[in-house]
């Protein structure tokens, strides 16, 4: 049974500090709970999520975060208090999968189960990329300077493109 698509779930998974994430108020709606209800069983079982399974993102992090989303400060408010107290949780691979845990419903398993094929359908797309950059560069030194231009087409193709400011979360084929 699947619970949520993994497109809409691979556009709410970011990359920060070198780690990909899920923000608490992304998470919440996919278990449907509260933002401050997650948080709040998270603090309950705190032991359970040591740094490497969850992290509070630092201003500058969150306000690149609203940028590369396209979120304005006015959608980020909540509607009865006019706005987050603290800054969002970021849930690596393995603090979502803890949440299942903690969130003890039928509802947080499912998606627990759904969020980790994403994150292996991420590892498998980044992993196919970086092995066909590798085979690209092996065929650039195997053939001379003629086929630079040709070997220079392919490398921009494939690449992202690189742009002034660097984007954050993962954007399928389509988006780009």
């Amino acid at each position: 049974m699947q619970v949520l698509s993994h497109k809409e779930i691979a556009q709410k998974i970011f990359f920060i500090r070198g780690c990909k994430i899920m923000l608490d108020s992304d998470l919440a709606p996919l278990y449907q709970v509260k933002t401050k209800n997650l948080n709040k069983a998270v603090r309950r079982n705190r032991n359970r999520f040591p740094e490497d399974f969850m992290f509070q993102i630092t201003p500058e992090e969150f306000e690149l975060l609203r940028f590369q989303t396209g979120t304005s400060k006015k959608e980020q408010k909540h509607e009865h208090r006019g706005g987050r107290r603290h800054l969002p949780l970021a849930f690596t691979e393995q603090g979502i999968a803890m949440l299942s845990s903690v969130l003890r419903s039928e509802r947080a398993v499912l998606v627990n189960v759904e969020i980790m094929r994403t994150f292996v359908q991420l590892k498998r797309f980044l992993l196919t990329n970086k092995e066909l950059a590798q085979k690209l560069a092996i065929l650039e030194k195997r053939y001379d300077a003629q086929f630079k231009v040709v070997f220079d087409e392919i490398r921009r193709i494939v690449s992202p493109t690189l742009s002034s400011h660097r984007k954050i979360g993962f954007h399928s084929d389509e988006e780009e």
